[in-house]
């Protein structure tokens, strides 16, 4: 089995089985900055290296002058920009082997970034660019702010419209199956993704257990004073809301809202608390009660967030969208965003991600959902580039460098930043166990195969941390049963493969690979039964994929989007 067929056939089991985080390694198991790299522009003298140039070019096919065309080179920070000629021709020169993205924009009218390969020196590639009539424009369109830089724009509808919902019975999508399973994953844990500025836990109650304790019993003395009183039963019903405890909190305040049904902040509370606990029908009433009497961002955004934990996403999404249009704001862009991802509308999520990464420079979350959507849509150096930004600008959050971790897992080939960010992750973290597993995962795949013995000191290095720090991270002991049988060390590979069954035995592929292992030892009996057992697993997370997919509904969407290069 090849390396990159490996992988795909790996992520097939990985993603989908993951069903919490007891284990670090079992959630595995499931900005340019503008310093110029070493390239020049069509104003510069041609001296060796290779080239790309082309045209751009206007949606009727007329070529645009004094266009902004910019060049990236993946995995090397900055870029650098040239103009296009009164034919609308470009060229940059001088440059070296790699991958590179490409793209162009003028009078808020952009470009999608096209990936150019240059593979030998000297090598000269031509790609053609097309403007794209943007929502606030056309071909001749005089605007001046680009989209880029600012948040969108409402005074027009958006590009699209969600017109509808379907059963996703038989999911499509871009890139590899592997690929598709781990964008779902994504898709799902990018809506827990953390704001700007954010705490792990639940709000701003005291951090010392001592400190809670007294503040609760100080709360209940108050509501036992004055059980009928209005203020009593709020606040204790919202240090359990607070507290995460939401059946204690709707009883407090559903009986502060008996008393005070016209307080908006109790009320507005309450329909959160009901959506907490299950009671979407009874949250709705609430929140459309409150929005009969006042129009707000929020108010729209919680009653999208209750339409979709109801199972009515086409509801939710509407009110999400209006919430964008009452306040443009970093949550409400995000919501919005992430409600269109979670359901498959990927060109869509990475439209309205891009705009609020371009409008929120500062969002690690934002350039994290922005790198999932186009994980989705297979432009995987581009969704590499947006998730290595995003660990810049926080590089102690741990959250970027799980996403490009699995990301890396499930594309086909090494992307760009990933190995280096990585490698910072396991620096910064040492003891991390996820960060010693995705580092050693990126380090294997990103060598020649097989693996000089170096290589394989270091990745049996890091492996052995991960479990170190995580004995139950099943994945790492498959790796290096894996790393055994490639030294045909098979006596070896079969403990690594009975341990990593012992602690993650929902692992379908370490019984292929114990039965391999058993077989080459000559255990033909020993072997059948462990592909027998592969067989049954994969069986079984096939149909949970299955399920899961027929409780997710798709949307259908009218127009495509037009959006800015993804910075």
């Amino acid at each position: 089995m090849s390396f990159i067929a490996k992988w795909a056939y790996r992520l097939r089991s990985l993603s989908e089985t993951v069903k919490g985080r007891s284990s670090l390694c079992v959630l595995a198991a499931l900005l340019s900055v503008s310093i110029p790299f070493a390239a020049q522009d069509a104003s510069t003298s041609h001296s060796q290296g290779a080239a790309i140039q082309g045209r751009v070019f206007n949606a009727a096919r007329a070529p645009v002058a004094d266009a902004s065309v910019r060049l990236e080179q993946t995995g090397v920070p900055g870029f650098v920009e040239t103009k296009s000629d009164a034919a609308g021709a470009f060229s940059f020169v001088a440059l070296k082997t790699g991958s590179y993205l490409v793209g162009a924009e003028k009078s808020g009218r952009h470009s999608r970034a096209t990936t150019v390969v240059i593979s030998s020196e000297g090598e000269q590639r031509q790609v053609d660019i097309v403007l794209e009539d943007s929502a606030t424009g056309h071909p001749d369109s005089g605007a001046s702010s680009p989209v880029a830089n600012q948040a969108m724009e409402f005074a027009d509808k958006p590009t699209f419209t969600v017109a509808g919902v379907t059963d996703w019975t038989a999911a499509g999508g871009h890139g590899s199956d592997s690929g598709l399973r781990t964008s779902e994953a994504l898709a799902r844990e990018t809506l827990a993704l953390k704001p700007m500025g954010s705490m792990h836990g639940q709000s701003d109650l005291p951090r010392d257990a001592k400190d809670t304790n007294e503040a609760e019993t100080m709360l209940r003395a108050a509501l036992a004073a004055a059980p009928k009183e209005f203020e009593p039963n709020h606040k204790l019903g919202d240090f359990y809301f607070r507290a995460g405890k939401y059946a204690e909190s709707v009883r407090l305040l559903q009986t502060a809202y008996q008393i005070d049904p016209t307080n908006s902040d109790n009320e507005g509370e309450l329909a959160q608390a009901l959506k907490e606990a299950g009671d979407s029908s009874q949250a709705r009433v609430h929140i459309q009660k409150l929005l009969a009497h006042r129009e707000g961002a929020d108010l729209h955004r919680l009653a999208g967030e209750i339409d979709e934990k109801a199972g009515d996403p086409l509801a939710a999404v509407r009110e999400l969208e209006q919430a964008v249009r009452l306040d443009p704001s970093e949550q409400n862009y995000f919501e919005w965003g992430s409600e269109l991802l979670l359901h498959r509308a990927v060109l869509q999520a990475e439209q309205v991600f891009g705009t609020g990464a371009a409008a929120y420079p500062k969002s690690s979350r934002m350039l994290s959902a922005l790198g999932t959507a186009l994980f989705a849509n297979a432009r995987y150096d581009e969704a590499a580039l947006r998730l290595c930004a995003a660990s810049d600008l926080n590089p102690a959050d741990p959250e970027p460098y799980m996403f490009m971790g699995r990301a890396e897992m499930a594309a086909p080939n090494p992307l760009p930043c990933v190995e280096e960010k990585l490698a910072r992750f396991v620096k910064l973290q040492p003891s991390n166990a996820l960060a010693n597993y995705f580092y050693a995962m990126a380090f294997w795949k990103g060598q020649a195969q097989p693996l000089d013995q170096q290589a394989l000191q270091e990745v049996e290095a890091l492996l052995n941390k991960a479990i170190n720090l995580d004995d139950k991270c099943g994945e790492a002991y498959l790796q290096l049963g894996n790393l055994s049988s490639s030294q045909r060390s098979f006596e070896k590979a079969i403990r690594y493969y009975t341990k990593a069954i012992e602690v993650s035995p929902q692992l379908a592929e370490v019984h292929y690979r114990l039965g391999m292992a058993y077989d080459r030892i000559g255990d033909t009996a020993k072997a059948k039964r462990e592909f027998q057992l592969h067989d049954e697993l994969k069986k079984q997370q096939a149909a949970e994929v299955d399920r899961q997919r027929r409780e997710v509904k798709q949307f259908l969407v009218d127009g495509q989007p037009t959006y800015p290069m993804a910075r």
